[in-house]
């Protein structure tokens, strides 16, 4: 879990079925100074916002990330998460003094850290997974601490001059944010090793080309792109589509024949919701179905 050169180094340089059209808001939730919360239709957008530090990780924004992952898995009524930076940056890693709590803003946030010593793990998706579809978009500096909590969401979107990297082991650290466990889970070994060993940057192009990031867009529409994807996932059966993410962790590591006894155990239940008669309903009527998680 790298950080910045406040801690450690920066690295170099459409509608629903909601009937909430694509791009409006429902109003903003709570938020921290930090991190900024937003509804637009059914995808809930958290903003990494210290842009004059690449939105370094400082206490209160992990509090507000952890705040907005709690969110997003008690209300019914979002679907998807973005998880985007401000300032065309996303995140530049761990800023070690604001962790500490150093000032006023990082001081208000201390007892939460002492309630739950957990919470930034948590807040970084190290030990916590959202049970809704996450979705990356990335702009600019995505090292250290920011490749880690990548590696945590579901889906990702880059702006083609982003930055990628764990440049942990160039100042003989070691990124504890639980890369050495998935980032050769999530591409090859080979590419993870050179990443991990190596402290490197890597361009939008590369990350791509790796299986890191799905997605290489024009620098400035990584979240516009980032909220098409959304909208798709929110038009779907929202039992569905956690049933599915669920399955797909959760047999990651199985045999082959217990994941897909898993799986069964996972899907059948979903064949006789009132959403799936829904699916099928709306299909034959040629018509937008309307879910209602049941």
């Amino acid at each position: 879990m790298g950080g910045t050169e406040h801690g450690t180094e920066h690295g170099t340089e459409h509608g629903s079925e909601h009937g909430t059209p694509h791009g409006t808001e429902h109003g903003t939730a709570h938020g921290t100074e930090h991190l900024t919360v937003e509804r637009v239709g059914a995808t809930l957008v958290l903003t990494l916002n210290r842009p004059e530090a690449k939105n370094a990780l400082s206490l209160s924004m992990l509090v507000g990330l952890y705040d907005g992952w709690i969110e997003a898995d008690e209300d019914d009524g979002i679907r998807s998460v973005v998880l985007t930076g401000a300032g065309g940056a996303f995140c530049a890693g761990m800023d070690l003094k604001a962790l500490a709590g150093k000032g006023m803003a990082g001081e208000r946030y201390r007892d939460r850290l002492k309630a739950d010593p957990d919470l930034h793990w948590k807040a970084m998706l190290r030990h916590h997974r959202p049970r809704k579809p996450v979705i990356a978009a990335v702009e600019g500096h995505c090292v250290a601490g920011g490749t880690e909590i990548l590696q945590g969401t579901d889906i990702r979107v880059a702006g083609e001059s982003a930055t990628f990297g764990l440049f942990e082991v160039r100042r003989g650290l070691f990124p504890i944010g639980g890369s050495t466990v998935r980032l050769p889970r999530q591409i090859p070994r080979t590419h993870a090793l050179e990443m991990l060993l190596t402290g490197r940057p890597y361009t939008a192009a590369e990350a791509e080309r790796i299986g890191l990031i799905g997605h290489v867009v024009p620098d400035g529409t990584a979240r516009e792109k980032a909220l098409e994807i959304a909208e798709r996932i929110n038009a779907c059966g929202p039992l569905a589509v956690e049933a599915v993410k669920a399955s797909v962790y959760e047999t990651a590591e199985m045999t082959e024949t217990d994941g897909l006894a898993a799986e069964l155990a996972r899907g059948w239940p979903i064949f006789d919701t009132a959403d799936a008669k829904e699916g099928a309903s709306a299909f034959a009527e040629k018509r937008p179905p309307v879910y209602r998680r049941a």
